[in-house]
């Protein structure tokens, strides 16, 4: 077990973890390495090469402008969405981006920005999956400085190919309490030490931080899924995107507060309204939390804010419960199966 809560409950940007969040993290991190081994300072130019699904639907995701963003040094958990526009079109029109917010290069998106839909893997890569991106720098004379290889793997997790493992894991089987690799070792170990799924993960959770960390960080991450459907259902226009899709959350709470209370079902048609509302903010680049991936974004939130809104006595120990079960069921997935969209599809 080496998955945190913290691992799959991720603050980002829409609308891919995949293919937004991923590709955004890898070009900072590239551009990070530049720094640490002295070659930011001689970099002239970068080209961005995609490959598989990332270059196949990389437009449509977002793909393009994550890894603008990235190389200029932003991070998908902390970026404003607001600013998002503004700096994009600045370093377009300009056909220039600050490097890590510090080297300006040039960057012209036609050449330096490949998308190889007829190729599936980067030429020399160990690892293989379908979200395959190379970075390479350039000094003033054409002469590569370093190349890199990046695997988006879902949930916003990046591999390096060099590395040939995922980014350091918050958790290790040998820090944990309670390590479990299967549902049935779970059920197991919460038995045979009286403890429910909850409190087991609480344990674990806090192997590595403090408890009153792991409840706020928890807290944190809730605040933002419950900003996400605020915005969600107040907020109407048409999705970016080419397709010319309207928002429907807005309007559809605005006609299940007309009902009233008396409709029996109307606790149900929240839920979908909740996930709705943060769906379509993910589709529009605002601001979500991986659940475990930006394509199921909307199913944690739109359940905990029916909890919440609907269920007597509902309260912030249930949310930490819920929050810690949730993760409990998602580590599984993660760690036995699979949470890319590419392999599993969005919903998998």
């Amino acid at each position: 077990m080496k998955t945190s809560l913290f691992d799959l409950f991720k603050v980002g940007i829409g609308p891919s973890s995949s293919h937004t969040m991923g590709p955004m993290r890898a070009a900072r991190r590239f551009t990070l390495s530049l720094e640490q081994t002295d070659l930011l300072n001689r970099t002239a130019r970068v080209q961005v090469e995609l490959y598989g699904s990332i270059a196949l639907t990389g437009l449509g995701h977002g793909t393009d402008r994550a890894v603008l963003l990235g190389l200029a040094g932003e991070e998908p958990s902390t970026i404003d969405p607001e600013t998002i526009e503004p700096k994009l079109q600045q370093i377009r029109s300009a056909r220039q981006l600050s490097l890590g917010g510090r080297k300006t290069i040039s960057f012209h998106e036609a050449t330096d920005l490949l998308f190889h839909r007829d190729r599936m893997f980067p030429e020399g890569a160990q690892t293989q999956h379908p979200n395959g991106v190379r970075f390479s720098a350039f000094d003033s004379t054409g002469a590569i400085l370093a190349s890199e290889v990046y695997f988006s793997i879902g949930g916003g997790f990046i591999v390096s190919d060099a590395e040939g493992a995922g980014d350091a894991p918050m958790m290790t089987n040998a820090s944990l309490p309670h390590p479990f690799k299967s549902a049935a070792e779970l059920l197991e170990i919460a038995a045979e030490k009286q403890l429910t799924i909850s409190e087991l993960m609480l344990e674990n959770e806090s192997a590595l931080r403090s408890p009153e960390e792991v409840r706020s960080g928890i807290f944190r991450i809730w605040g933002v899924m419950q900003s996400c459907i605020d915005r969600g259902m107040r907020t109407e226009g048409i999705l970016p995107g080419g397709l010319n899709v309207r928002r429907r959350a807005s309007r559809l709470a605005q006609r299940l507060r007309g009902k009233g209370s008396t409709d029996p079902l109307a606790p149900l048609d929240w839920v979908t309204v909740y996930a709705m509302a943060v769906n379509e903010e993910n589709a529009a680049g605002g601001r979500v939390v991986t659940a475990p991936t930006n394509g199921a974004a909307g199913v944690v939130p739109a359940v905990a804010r029916y909890y919440r809104d609907f269920i007597p006595d509902a309260d912030d120990e249930g949310i930490l419960r819920y929050f810690l079960v949730s993760a409990a069921i998602g580590i599984l997935y993660k760690e036995n199966a699979s949470i890319s969209g590419a392999e599993v599809g969005c919903q998998g």
